[in-house]
């Protein structure tokens, strides 16, 4: 089984090239990064994904847009802040998703687990290992969307549509909070992030709903944590 796919491949393609460029030096530290009008020429993309992808490389920590300034890739002028702006405030606080990714996340595992088949599990485990090396190859895009895939597919194989449907629904936000606290985490908390993702998988593998749905939760609330909240 295939992992879902991002839901703008376009934007992620797009991020992954300015990455790309920023980790080979051709876009060095502290460099300002061209218009967007230039840029997205340059590309060949249009300027609504690229700065979208300039936004998810900000969340990242490798960028930041200064008003009336432009756009910087971070280096020893700036440090990425403790926690940038959350970007869905007017809707809905960062510390709203954590809470409601805790119910609805612990949720969606614990009913998803009877119908974990082999072949969702090797999805899972693949995502796992995609999740792990793009953390080691310091690929943080990359990272995020192997995070992304395995929670997705979760939710996926979790039978309840109206569940479904409301995971769908906020996914956005739900990927803006798990690329929040990757600038501020440690080679530890990473770590241990990927030992509660197999954490997961195993009670999942081993039909446990209820320490699937509670191992969901404890990865959930030290994601927030790191992040500078508590759920």
């Amino acid at each position: 089984m295939e992992p879902p796919s991002n839901k703008d491949p376009v934007t992620q393609t797009i991020a992954r090239q300015l990455q790309e460029m920023i980790r080979s030096g051709a876009l060095a530290k502290d460099q300002k990064i061209p218009p967007q009008r230039a840029l997205s020429e340059q590309l060949g993309v249009s300027r609504a994904s690229l700065r979208e992808a300039l936004l998810t490389l900000e969340t990242l920590g490798l960028v930041k847009t200064y008003p009336a300034r432009g756009t910087f890739v971070l280096g020893t002028q700036a440090k990425p802040a403790a926690t940038e702006p959350w970007r869905f405030v007017s809707q809905y606080s960062i510390l709203d998703v954590f809470q409601s990714r805790l119910l609805i996340e612990g949720e969606l595992c614990r009913l998803a687990c009877p119908l974990v088949t082999p072949e969702v599990a090797n999805a899972l485990e693949q995502a796992n290992r995609d999740f792990e090396g793009a953390w080691r190859d310091g690929d943080l895009v990359s990272h995020v969307e192997a995070d992304l895939a395995f929670h997705a597919l979760i939710a996926e194989t979790c039978p309840n549509e109206m569940m479904k449907s409301l995971y769908r629904s906020v996914r956005e936000m739900l990927t803006e909070s798990q690329r929040v606290p990757i600038p501020n985490t440690a080679v530890a908390r990473m770590e241990a992030s990927i030992q509660e993702h197999h954490v997961i998988l195993q009670a999942l593998t081993q039909n446990t709903p209820d320490a699937a749905a509670e191992a969901m939760r404890a990865h959930v609330r030290n994601t927030a944590a790191c992040a500078g909240y508590i759920v």
